[in-house]
């Protein structure tokens, strides 16, 4: 069965870091964007390996939104 959840990549000094708001904890980096993106959806496929059906159901039941906005200062 296959699910759909929302994650984040942000790029810092080191990388790519990654993480998934529906599955707390579950997070994890690369040096490039694709790898980063590669290693949090393997992070993810065996966090949900752990989980029951029903866990499943309840942590993916979320629809996060993610975006930016240009704001201006001064």
């Amino acid at each position: 069965m296959t699910y759909k959840a929302s994650i984040v990549v942000e790029r810092d000094d080191y990388g790519y870091y990654a993480y998934c708001p529906d599955l707390t904890g579950c997070q994890s980096q690369g040096d490039t964007f694709e790898e980063a993106m590669t290693n949090i959806k393997e992070a993810m496929e065996l966090y949900l390996e752990t989980l029951t059906d029903e866990e499943r159901k309840a942590q993916l039941s979320k629809d996060i939104v993610m975006t930016s906005i240009e704001v201006s200062v001064g």
